[in-house]
């Protein structure tokens, strides 16, 4: 009777322990079902995020852009796209004007003389163009990648253009962290200028090197417009009269030019450059040399490829030389 009742009991066990085995095996296999479909669903989210589109309006009406883009083509807009930490496929480039070299920017170069075509090799998911694509080009553009042609109400406010380009590659926070930052500059910036020059008048000047004559950049100039807009100096009365962007001034007008303050830059290549010299010879004479601000030591001469920019880094970086050549 004994033996039997062991025997009933060492049965008990193995039912025991094979259910314990059963149990275990189980839940194993349901943790890794459990495991392998979180995994897949990570995998059908992260594709879905990838591909997902949006519809945004622009210049010329509504386009399907990415709401993620990874490969951005920013034609003319590549100091935006570097203020937002992101490294365009390409650079604009021009056999005449090189390269927006400021921006240091490791990317191949985008001949804007070449064909549109040339794009697709870079394979861009998104590209965004400025003010000086038409609409002829923006379709050539389209056929390459979605195109993005920013709207001319905001071509005029470098901030606005931020913002768009911000929204657009998805990235808002970044702008606003950016618009934050240059406000502050700005406005200390306004206030130590304010200190050493008050109301001295000012004018921004560009050697056109092709033709050896001055153009004068007026208060509505994309280029440098901000520095008295933003910046709160006092544009000379020619500068600040201009209806236009620029005017050329004739050698008969170049007398009247009598600024405090003179801003001047090449019109290409840098003021060291050999095929500029003959131009800026026209610097050595009489008229020009008779300026008050010559004769004050208050001409500054500047370098082409951020003053030729009114994007916020270019911006950014005029105010540097601004308060490098005007404050103690």
């Amino acid at each position: 009777m004994a033996r039997r009742s062991r025997g009933i009991q060492g049965w008990l066990m193995m039912l025991l322990l094979t259910a314990i085995v059963i149990s275990g095996c189980s839940a194993k296999t349901e943790t890794s079902v459990q495991q392998e479909d979180a995994k897949k669903s990570t995998s059908v989210e992260t594709e879905a995020s990838n591909g997902e589109t949006r519809v945004v309006k622009d210049e010329f009406g509504e386009v399907t852009i990415p709401v993620h883009p990874q490969r951005i083509a920013g034609i003319y807009v590549e100091d935006y796209l570097k203020a937002l930490d992101i490294t365009p496929v390409v650079q604009w480039y021009h056999p005449t004007w090189g390269v927006q070299d400021y921006l240091k920017l490791d990317a191949p170069k985008f001949d804007m003389t070449g064909s549109i075509e040339a794009l697709l090799q870079y394979n861009p998911d998104l590209i965004i163009v400025d003010g000086g694509v038409d609409a002829a080009q923006y379709e050539q553009y389209s056929k390459v990648a979605p195109t993005y042609r920013l709207p001319e109400s905001v071509l005029q406010d470098s901030n606005e253009v931020l913002t768009t380009i911000a929204d657009i590659v998805g990235q808002p926070e970044k702008g606003e962290a950016f618009k934050e930052q240059f406000k502050q500059k700005i406005a200390d910036a306004k206030a130590k200028l304010q200190q050493t020059i008050g109301n001295e008048t000012v004018a921004v000047v560009r050697l056109n090197v092709a033709d050896k004559g001055l153009a004068l950049f007026g208060v509505k100039n994309r280029y440098t417009g901000f520095i008295y807009s933003d910046l709160g100096l006092t544009p000379h009365p020619l500068a600040r009269d201009m209806k236009e962007y620029q005017e050329i001034l004739s050698e008969e007008a170049i007398p009247s030019l009598d600024a405090d303050h003179i801003i001047v830059f090449p019109s290409n290549g840098t003021w060291d450059s050999p095929e500029n010299q003959e131009a800026i010879h026209m610097l050595d004479g009489k008229l020009w040399q008779s300026l008050p601000a010559v004769k004050n030591k208050h001409v500054y001469m500047m370098e082409r490829s951020h003053w030729q920019s009114g994007a916020v880094i270019a911006n950014s970086m005029k105010i540097d030389d601004l308060l490098e050549k005007m404050t103690p």
